[in-house]
């Protein structure tokens, strides 16, 4: 029997090793992993493996966010370095049928690697019906002999009053696959997919209007990190509004028509072709029945763990990952992939790390980019760490000044100790964090990283000069 014939050939009353519920990343993470330890897999997963990242969110919008780094820099070529340039149209269903085919082939890829490690994907919904048996809808019960694992994802949260069925009216699962390219868009919520989805738009010529209710964008991030990204996108012709609320909204036309108040208190109409919420995600628990397992959510939804070292809920056996975890867990694909190898090793019996959460990057892929890692400088002095900062525009080196785009470095370490945060805004940031993903999840101190040299002239090197500083080593910092 070939490993595709394996993976299918599984009936209901199966007494496999692991289940798991539930195919996006932290799913297909634990299955693969689970397999490769030598358990028996049966995966279920009612929709298509790959979850929400793969089909709705982080590859089809990065994808497109590439479409607009291309826009952009044609601007750039014309308006900066005389490159007589113009852009004649975008073609939305060239666009469309591109980031379709990107999903598609990565979709693919993780089919065939389940099949290839012999994992069974059985297609249902599933629902618990013991500590240890499932029942998957249209198929039967299954039984396992080590555990159970929750992975069933998340959706996007919605507001009571509005019509979330009208194509004005569209959630940031379902914006990416609207029709056509709105002339303007009003985004409601600041968080990393808003201001994603904002900076999205504003590139394929949509007018944007960008309303967070807290009083700054990214507001988990550090506060420099929300001043300098509301800087940029207010540059590119964003329309910035913090501290500000929607009161109502309803379709008008071929339209939304939206009532704002602002950080003043004044009552501002906004109207716009589409009226996109962003305004964070929920835990998916319909159907689960958590009950028939002796498990429930917390107040917020999750179902938050016993034991964070093994990811385990109270009832042993029973694990959990990706976004069914509360808070410290972040609702990341990278750290759900994380969270399946440490719960597939933990039933392989394997000796396991917990994930350090505080070594998890971050990253909010528009233009301006930010990327962090740790902590930021008021959560480090509200642990009463003694704090000292360094900070360097991306201006300041030579290769900043090429890209014209502004950004800085801000680095957040102990006095004469380790380092607890880095901070980066500016043009590729998410491909510069790894670095500081090290540095912070191995404790090293600015010494320790100063010794080491960036090449020059990159955007990294003024990470390097940003530690050199703190080393009191300083070249170009004044």
């Amino acid at each position: 029997m070939t490993a595709a014939e394996a993976a299918t050939a599984v009936t209901a009353g199966t007494v496999t090793d692991v289940i798991v519920i539930g195919g996006g990343t932290g799913g297909y993470s634990t299955a693969l992993r689970a397999a490769a330890l030598g358990l028996d897999v049966v995966l279920a997963e009612r929709d298509k493996v790959g979850g929400t990242c793969l089909h709705r969110g982080c590859i089809p919008s990065k994808a497109m966010l590439h479409a607009a780094e291309l826009v952009d820099g044609i601007a750039e070529a014309r308006e900066r370095w005389g490159v007589r340039a113009t852009l004649d149209s975008v073609d939305w269903p060239a666009l469309v049928a591109t980031r379709d085919d990107i999903v598609s082939r990565n979709h693919t890829g993780v089919e065939g690697h389940l099949a290839e490690a012999g994992v069974h994907v059985v297609r249902g919904s599933a629902r618990l019906t013991g500590t240890r048996t499932v029942r998957v809808d249209g198929v039967g019960d299954f039984t396992a002999r080590r555990g159970i694992v929750l992975a069933t994802g998340s959706r996007p949260r919605t507001l009571p009053g509005l019509d979330h069925g009208s194509p004005q009216i569209v959630t940031s699962d379902d914006a990416l696959f609207a029709p056509g390219l709105p002339g303007s868009v009003l985004v409601l919520g600041g968080g990393a997919i808003g201001v994603e989805y904002a900076s999205l738009h504003r590139s394929l010529g949509a007018d944007v209007t960008l309303v967070e209710a807290a009083d700054r964008l990214v507001p988990l991030e550090d506060t420099e990190v929300s001043r300098h990204l509301a800087r940029g996108l207010k540059k590119r012709g964003i329309e910035v509004q913090v501290g500000a609320r929607l009161v109502d909204a309803a379709v008008d036309g071929d339209g939304v028509r939206a009532t704002v108040r602002t950080a003043r208190g004044e009552s501002r109409t906004v109207r716009a072709e589409r009226l996109l919420v962003a305004v964070g995600r929920v835990p998916v628990t319909d159907g689960l029945d958590l009950a028939a397992a002796g498990l429930a959510t917390d107040g917020r939804g999750f179902v938050a763990p016993a034991d964070w070292s093994r990811l385990e809920s109270a009832v042993p056996g029973i694990h959990v990952v990706g976004d069914l975890l509360p808070p410290p867990a972040l609702g990341l694909a990278h750290a759900s992939f994380a969270e399946g190898l440490l719960v597939a090793e933990t039933l392989a019996g394997l000796r396991t790390l917990p994930v350090d959460y505080a070594a998890v990057p971050r990253v909010t892929y528009s233009s301006p980019q930010t990327a962090a890692v740790g902590l930021t400088e008021a959560e480090a002095r509200g642990l009463d760490h003694d704090v000292v900062v360094g900070t360097m525009p991306l201006t300041a080196v030579a290769k900043g000044m090429v890209h014209g785009r502004g950004g800085m470095v801000k680095v957040v370490a102990e006095r004469n100790g380790r380092v607890l945060g880095v901070h980066l805004v500016g043009p590729n940031v998410s491909e510069m964090i790894a670095e500081s993903q090290l540095i912070v999840g191995w404790d090293a101190e600015p010494s320790d990283v100063a010794q080491h040299i960036h090449a020059h002239p990159t955007l990294s090197e003024a990470v390097g000069e940003t530690f050199l500083g703190l080393a009191g080593r300083g070249l170009h910092q004044r």
